[in-house]
């Protein structure tokens, strides 16, 4: 396809890291999941490699490999109090790394703070003051772990979106919010994703995006979040289906240049300030949404 001029103002996320070390031959599994490539020298080596693939393809944006390092994940890995803190540091300290073997110092390192249930099963919230605990904590490890923002990202409901802002603002941090959204363009919930962007975006979101949901959800929700648009709006959609257990990694549903050419689409229907991608987006795919984006 034709590259296109470069549009002024928009920022270029990674994309699915966990996809990237499934490739590598991590196995993602209970209790670990993306966990396990924080165990080993050598498996830490693979996360910075993947890290440095994304920079390499234009990412200005990195995610820390913290999705699964909530107090309840590791709480199942048997770690004591100071090996959860330290899955925390080692995580930011991995991306830190890459940052620097890539010499690519503008870019962004995020934390990455995921709902502390499982993400596909808005069912499983608990009550709000554990949900304050357990974000307080990983607030708190990522702030002394030294990130640049946090992507609070997959959240399903708007109840712990919300909780877990508070907590990330209370450290003093800048937020952005992805929601997974369904087929019908709304919250997993089944909640209104204009009402959880007016509600984050209240509360002091810097932006809101849509994540971890396939291309075509994601399409349709992007009216409702225009609609709720009073700050950076983005999206960084599924490549792959990451709603039924799976061993090993996934094909693509889409081949680089047709992910390029939708991200162009969108920025360009819904004037998107973020993109980028989440499970199964590699650093090929990313690579060629940049050329696409103009560079």
């Amino acid at each position: 396809m034709t590259n296109s001029p470069a549009p002024e103002g928009v920022a270029l996320l990674d994309g699915g890291v966990a996809s990237e070390l499934e490739r590598a031959g991590l196995p993602m599994a209970d209790p670990w999941w993306t966990t396990d490539a924080l165990r080993t020298g050598a498996k830490r080596q693979i996360l910075q490699s993947v890290h440095e693939a994304y920079l390499a393809a234009g990412a200005q944006v990195i995610t820390a490999n913290t999705f699964r390092t909530n107090l309840r994940a590791l709480s199942r890995t048997r770690l004591d109090e100071a090996g959860r803190a330290w899955m925390v540091h080692a995580a930011v300290g991995v991306a830190g790394a890459a940052r620097k073997e890539a010499r690519a110092p503008e870019a962004l390192i995020a934390g990455s703070i995921a709902p502390v249930e499982d993400a596909y099963r808005p069912d499983l919230v608990p009550p709000d003051d554990e949900l304050r605990a357990e974000h307080r904590w990983l607030a708190t490890e990522l702030s002394r772990a030294g990130v640049d923002l946090y992507l609070l990202e997959t959240m399903n409901t708007i109840r712990e979106a919300r909780i877990a802002l508070e907590q990330v603002l209370a450290v003093g941090g800048r937020a952005w919010v992805g929601f997974a959204c369904g087929a019908d363009g709304r919250l997993i919930s089944g909640e209104d994703l204009s009402g959880a962007v007016h509600a984050v975006q209240r509360d002091g979101a810097e932006a809101v995006l849509v994540n971890c949901s396939t291309p075509e959800a994601t399409e349709k929700a992007m009216r409702a979040l225009c609609r709720g648009k009073a700050g950076l709006i983005g999206a960084y959609p599924n490549n792959e289906d990451r709603t039924v257990a799976h061993e090993g990694a996934q094909p693509s549903a889409l081949n680089p240049e047709q992910f390029a050419e939708l991200l162009v689409k969108w920025r360009s229907a819904y004037g998107l300030d973020i993109l980028g991608g989440c499970c199964g987006v590699s650093p090929a795919h990313l690579a060629a949404a940049r050329d696409a984006l103009g560079g």
